[in-house]
């Protein structure tokens, strides 16, 4: 039986709202957890993992795009992060030839970049975040979860936002 879905919809107004949001999530992300990234080119995908690796102690200037690299790890914060990009991948079969699953097992935040590209590559339990372009810098993250792990997350993250 399909779980009914459960969404978590803000407008940030400008990057340091963006900041905001990627701070609650360094703080209410539980350990192993999987966000998978969806938006346009320019959505600010990249600029989101940067806000969660600054708020757990990475240096923002350390995060960068991993299109070309597939995978960056940061392991100088609180908790390792990982950064995935499937942009570039032909399909699901790719992405999992990355070691994506072993990634997956660990206790560090696994963030994955166009996942609508690899749905079916997911882990049942994953998070998802939906970033639209409203305005040169407003965006509206529709964050939503996948399986029944994160059935408190929502409620957190509203809290804390």
């Amino acid at each position: 039986m399909a779980s009914e879905e459960k969404t978590f919809t803000c407008i940030a107004r400008n990057e340091a709202d963006s900041d905001k949001l990627g701070q609650a999530l360094a703080e209410l992300l539980p350990d192993g957890a999987v966000v998978a990234l969806i938006g346009t080119l320019g959505a600010g995908k990249t600029r989101l993992v940067q806000a969660v690796a600054a708020a757990s102690g990475v240096p923002k200037s350390a995060v960068s795009s991993p299109t070309f690299v597939l995978i960056h790890e940061y392991d100088e914060g609180d908790r390792p992060i990982y950064h995935f990009d499937a942009y570039r991948l032909d399909d699901e079969e790719s992405f999992l030839k990355l070691g994506a699953e072993e990634y997956f097992e660990g206790f560090g935040l696994s963030f994955i970049e166009w996942a609508d590209k690899i749905p079916h590559a997911m882990p049942e339990n994953h998070i998802e975040i939906q970033i639209d372009i409203l305005g040169n810098s407003e965006r509206r993250f529709r964050i939503s979860v996948r399986g029944n792990c994160y059935n408190d997350f929502l409620e957190q993250i509203a809290k804390k936002f």
